[in-house]
């Protein structure tokens, strides 16, 4: 073999040897990007399912009022929260428990007072999704649970100040809401009864 014809394979070797070392870094560079896509893409989704869950149970969404008054009265009061958070009141509070019919606000708001937290339905409820309430309330102490006429929302969680809007009975806020709230010192009077006033709860 001539000078020339080695020169002319050398020179190919060459080439296709730095064609070789090209590919290699491109397959490098791609394995590395497609990696870091791949990371990138399950934080992300992690993120996104964290999150989700987080507002699932977290009670950030509770919204907080100031309570001006709390004055004993026999008429009909105004609130400017439906279902109400506090304010003005009979002077007989409701007996904690599960009530069928709706029952009169005034007294509910009394048992806020002593630190209840009112449940509130919708009238159009499915019965299935109420039995899951009254199953969760069942033998808990100051809790009241009754249907709310013009309600929209399925569930509603009040306390004194304190109200949250749930996505169903399955919404695991509520519990928290309760044990968050029930007979919390954020009310005026916690621990004051909730029994031996008015009303005559079905359970």
């Amino acid at each position: 073999m001539s000078g020339a014809e080695q020169a002319t394979r050398q020179e190919r070797l060459s080439q296709l040897q730095a064609r070789q070392r090209r590919s290699d870094r491109l397959r490098r560079v791609t394995l590395i990007g497609t990696s870091a896509l791949l990371v990138s893409g399950i934080a992300v989704a992690g993120g996104v399912l964290f999150l989700k869950e987080r507002n699932r149970t977290s009670l950030d969404a509770v919204r907080s009022y100031v309570i001006k008054s709390r004055d004993h009265t026999t008429e009909t009061v105004a609130y400017p929260q439906s279902p109400p958070v506090g304010g003005d009141h009979d002077p007989t509070w409701i007996n904690c428990g599960i009530y069928d019919q709706p029952v009169r606000t005034e007294n509910v708001v009394h048992a806020q007072e002593h630190g209840a937290v009112w449940i509130t339905h919708s009238t159009a409820l499915p019965r299935e999704d109420l039995q899951k309430i009254r199953d969760l309330v069942a033998g808990q102490e100051y809790v009241v649970l009754s249907p709310f006429a013009g309600q929209r929302s399925a569930v509603v969680a009040s306390a004194w100040g304190k109200q949250l809007t749930l996505d169903g009975p399955d919404d695991p806020r509520l519990a928290r809401f309760i044990r968050a709230h029930a007979k919390s010192p954020q009310a005026p009077e916690p621990g004051a009864p909730c029994d031996g006033g008015t009303g005559e709860p079905s359970v």
